[in-house]
């Protein structure tokens, strides 16, 4: 006879099935009840600050907000014809508005951004607007002939937008305009494609050259005798007891033209006393310097691998006829990939977003997309700006996260 007839019952009467649904379901709470204080944390410390920060990269309000007047007049207005004096009327009343709750400052900043100069255009004729009588397109030419230039009114329409593409243009260097079109930024102003570029040059070769550099040193660690492996590690661990400012300044000590480095070289004969190396405020610097500081984060996770696959699998190829770089190549090689995809995603994501060591030893020519984002946000205070590259970076590391699953496979990932 079927359970559906006669089912099985609990010690309490309650069919079994629904006893054990029951446990499993307050099982499950109890398991994320003690979760939920850990992703509280995570989400109020760290994901609503980047999602705000970024939020700020496609969405400025502060024209909008505070010239709500001429907002609504620029709104009708086509960007290419001459402005109308209802929009000259609109701006003055805004302007006085703005000056008497003292917010011209952040108007003036939101139009800066789209015209260089207007700031001071602003701020200017905020301190006469309320002495200014009809016309007004006559009275504010009189203040400023920038006024009656279509250009200062088309940065005007671009700020009034409360939603606009137009940081995230700037981050990929184009411009836009006050009739939507999209232009690119004039040559000596394109610096952000060739950042990422660089940043993406950087991050591929420090990634390539801590796994050619730790894959020899993890299959080390993981045939030495485990006293002898243990005491390498601990090597290898500690640089991580010293502080990153330390360890990127001291490079600038064996880096430089009368450095340790350069002082072996002439030792050496490589090079002369008089023809040294220029190893540091350049590219190069910011290559050697990254390269030292992150191949821990390359050694570890082939490690943890290495030492997981069992030496006998090498004997058993040797025994079976296998020279020494077969048996290795053929067997344990595609053994050790899995901790080869961990530690190239783990250095190369790191090196992506890196900004002390390049800040520090990169100089001119080795600055990377993060040294920007810190401009933006410490110096110009374009947060905006900074918030849309970071945005642009961002969509570039999940595009590359997809490729790294579809060709090697985040299942084959593995730590240890």
């Amino acid at each position: 006879m079927s359970d559906s007839v006669n089912p099985i019952l609990a010690a309490d009467g309650t069919p079994l099935k629904k006893k054990l649904g029951q446990a499993l379901f307050r099982s499950r709470v109890q398991a994320f009840g003690l979760v939920v204080p850990l992703l509280a944390f995570v989400i109020v410390s760290f994901i609503v600050p980047i999602v705000v920060l970024l939020w700020q990269g496609i969405h400025d309000s502060r024209y909008a907000e505070l010239m709500p007047g001429s907002t609504l007049a620029l709104s009708k207005w086509d960007g290419i014809t001459e402005p109308t004096e209802e929009m000259y009327s609109a701006l003055v009343a805004d302007l006085i508005e703005a000056r008497k709750q003292k917010t011209i400052g952040k108007v003036a900043t939101r139009v800066n951004r789209e015209l260089s100069g207007t700031r001071s255009l602003f701020t200017s004729t905020a301190r006469r607007a309320a002495r200014l009588a009809a016309p007004y397109k006559d009275a504010l030419v009189e203040v400023n002939v920038a006024w009656g230039e279509i250009e200062t009114w088309q940065a005007m329409k671009v700020a009034s937008r409360v939603y606009t593409p137009g940081y995230l243009l700037a981050a990929l260097d184009f411009s836009l305009s006050a009739d939507g079109t999209v232009t690119r930024k004039p040559e000596n102003r394109r610096i952000h494609i060739k950042l990422f570029l660089r940043t993406l040059e950087i991050s591929v070769v420090v990634t390539v050259a801590c796994l050619f550099l730790g894959y020899p040193i993890a299959y080390l660690l993981s045939s030495l005798p485990l006293r002898t492996s243990n005491i390498l590690l601990i090597l290898v661990l500690l640089p991580f007891w010293t502080s990153l400012l330390v360890r990127t300044t001291s490079w600038i000590a064996m880096l430089q033209a009368q450095g340790v480095m350069n002082d072996l070289f002439v030792a050496f004969g490589i090079t002369g006393d008089d023809d040294r190396f220029s190893l540091i405020y350049n590219k190069t610097g910011t290559l050697i310097a990254m390269t030292h500081i992150l191949l821990p984060f390359m050694i570890l996770p082939l490690y943890s691998v290495m030492k997981a696959i069992p030496p006998s699998y090498v004997r058993a190829a040797k025994s079976m006829g296998a020279t020494d770089w077969t048996a290795f190549w053929r067997v344990y090689f595609p053994q050790s990939v899995p901790g080869i995809g961990a530690g190239v995603l783990l250095v190369f994501i790191l090196a992506i977003g890196y900004y002390i060591t390049p800040a520090l030893v990169g100089g001119q020519d080795g600055q990377m997309i993060s040294n920007i984002i810190d401009f933006h946000m410490r110096k110009s205070l374009n947060w905006n700006l900074a918030a849309a590259i970071g945005l642009v970076l961002l969509v570039i590391i999940l595009a590359l996260f997809w490729i790294y699953d579809r060709i090697v496979g985040i299942d084959n990932l593995k730590l240890g």
